[in-house]
């Protein structure tokens, strides 16, 4: 494959605009173009004000729009893993130093990270109007897995040899788990890419009866209300799903979109946005072209940042809002199977990024380099942290070659 187009020295890799456009499930085009700023925080209170909508302003804080949302966020965000009902009180230091925005999910920690957020929102009167809030609708992929292998195994063999066989030909055709593109993040993860694969075998011919079915709005309209009263608040700034897409495919259902709009009539969620580790150069393609997307996070760091930049330029021309997710990931993990993280991780992520810095905060600080990136969510697990994270915003490096 051809080395990546890329505006930064320590990008490589192969170039995977080709088969991106060739993999990416048909979506309708929209949305209007939006690079990304930053400005420092001034001595301005809240509001819609100086071009976005403030919340938490302090400073020594910089802060970036969410592309077309206007929302103004804190370059370092606030990762959900970490936050149990037993450890979320340093998160008041964090607000303290202007972060303003708190990512959560219904699986993290089986819902105790909401319930923590939650507690954290109730300690102090009218903090609930300093935050933008995020939720996922964490079920909805397996849901479709199993509505689609309930069809599958209801196939004479013959059918369902050729539906695998399909499932084959998508996976080797797309490349997605070559080494530098795919890293492995969490335990398990690499397993989801066999269902992915299916649904996106099954979806031209049975998608009708999956991706429009009630079962998929149920799940979305029940997820919700369930991460709503677990964080005590009447809504959201921002719903994701789905929660992990595996593959462009999966933004396809119908059901997202008009289940989301009615959700944002009620007054319960204002932005539509998705997640990604297994493709994220894909699905941020195929949300940016959707038109009804406002905002992505993706895994996007120093090892396979030449794969995903293209996509971040074009996601920049539609105003998408793109928050990049295990930076640090790359090169420092608290999974124990994971560890240790290989040590050329480390030394590319010294090489390129200078100063007297530990190698996750380098990686932090190459991500938020790029300016099209609106922040970088941090898992924040005590007030060590927090100071060593946050001070990262708004400070720029030149990036030296790899």
């Amino acid at each position: 494959m051809a080395r990546p187009t890329s505006e930064r020295p320590e990008d490589t890799g192969p170039n995977r605009r080709n088969f991106l456009h060739a993999g990416t499930a048909a979506v309708v085009l929209g949305g209007a173009g939006m690079l990304q700023g930053h400005a420092r925080a001034g001595t301005r209170s809240d509001g819609d004000e100086a071009g976005g909508e403030w919340r938490n302003r302090q400073a020594g804080m910089a802060y970036r729009p969410l592309g077309r949302t206007g929302l103004m966020i804190s370059e370092v965000v606030s990762g959900g893993d970490p936050i149990t009902l037993e450890n979320y009180r340093h998160l008041e230091l964090a607000l303290e130093m202007g972060l303003n925005y708190l990512d959560m999910a219904p699986a993290y920690n089986k819902g105790e990270t909401e319930r923590a957020y939650g507690k954290l929102l109730a300690a102090s009167a009218g903090r609930r109007g300093r935050v933008f809030l995020t939720t996922k609708v964490s079920d909805f992929n397996s849901v479709r897995t199993r509505m689609y292998r309930q069809l599958l195994e209801k196939l004479p063999e013959s059918k369902q040899a050729a539906i695998r066989e399909k499932a084959r030909v998508i996976k080797e055709s797309r490349h997605l788990e070559e080494p530098g593109y795919f890293l492995t993040y969490f335990p398990g993860q690499k397993d989801a890419f066999e269902s992915a694969y299916l649904r996106a075998a099954m979806q031209a011919e049975y998608g009708a009866q999956v991706e429009g079915s009630r079962e998929l709005r149920d799940t979305i309209v029940e997820s919700i209300e369930g991460s709503l009263e677990r964080v005590g608040t009447d809504h959201f700034d921002i719903l994701m799903c789905p929660h992990g897409a595996d593959l462009a495919e999966d933004l396809a259902s119908p059901e997202i979109h008009a289940t989301f709009e009615d959700l944002k009539r009620q007054g319960k969620v204002r932005f539509l946005g998705v997640t990604s580790h297994n493709d994220p150069a894909g699905v941020l393609r195929a949300a940016a072209d959707a038109g009804h997307y406002d905002v992505a996070m993706v895994a996007y760091n120093v090892i396979n940042g030449g794969y995903v930049d293209e996509s971040i330029r074009h996601a920049a021309t539609k105003g998408l809002g793109v928050i990049a997710m295990k930076a640090a990931h790359a090169v420092a993990t608290h999974h124990k199977p994971l560890q240790p993280v290989p040590e050329w991780r480390v030394q590319k992520v010294e090489r390129i990024v200078p100063g007297d810095l530990k190698a996750p905060q380098k990686a932090y600080l190459w991500a938020l380099q790029n300016p099209r990136i609106s922040a970088v969510i941090s898992n924040l697990w005590d007030e060590t942290f927090v100071k060593d994270n946050l001070k990262l915003a708004g400070k720029k490096v030149t990036l030296q070659p790899a």
